[in-house]
């Protein structure tokens, strides 16, 4: 599996990545992965090449992705060309209204691309005080929820609870649920 996951700086980019690090690890699996900072420290891009299998290099290369996951609209519209046909986008959005452009709506069409479109920060908003460092863990339980190879329940729980601060961990667990539940719509 490959996997680029993008957004902007202080979203938890790395995290995830570790994430699925401990999960491919756990079950034996070689892992090898890359990550690009831009102005990262600064809002700017930042994106994760991760690959789980018997692959040489770290690079993710245009076209080959099988999921790309997408802290961030803007940046995850920018980096759809990384996503192989059929493949499948998670995607926060913050203005959903970009999805109706013709091009888009055709591009992911054509491309027959399963777009997990959900409004992240809202859904932190109600259930989270409006606390935005769970984003990375909403974006794994969508992608469990989404039934996606690597993102097994159980495996992603029980990396959350080693890798997650101890005091963080029961509020992670909630988020991965928000997560699962916000794939199901």
């Amino acid at each position: 599996m490959q996997y680029i996951i993008v957004g902007i700086g202080g979203q938890g980019i790395l995290f995830t990545s570790k994430v699925l690090g401990k999960i491919a690890i756990d079950k034996g699996l070689p892992v090898v992965g890359s990550e690009v900072h831009g102005m990262a420290q600064r809002g700017g891009s930042v994106i994760s090449h991760f690959k789980v299998g018997d692959y040489r290099g770290p690079l993710v290369t245009e076209g080959h992705a099988d999921v790309v996951m997408a802290f961030d609209q803007n940046e995850g519209i920018r980096n759809l060309g990384f996503l192989r046909e059929g493949g499948t986008l998670l995607i926060n959005t913050s203005d959903p209204r970009a999805f109706e452009n013709g091009h888009l709506a055709k591009y992911l069409s054509d491309r027959k691309i399963d777009a997990c479109k959900f409004a992240g920060y809202d859904i932190l908003n109600r259930h989270m005080n409006g606390n935005a460092l769970f984003l990375n863990v909403l974006i794994l339980g969508a992608a469990s929820g989404m039934n996606i190879e690597g993102f097994e329940r159980e495996n992603v729980t029980a990396a959350l609870k080693e890798l997650a601060p101890p005091k963080h961990v029961d509020a992670n667990l909630k988020v991965f649920q928000l997560g699962i539940e916000a794939a199901a719509r």
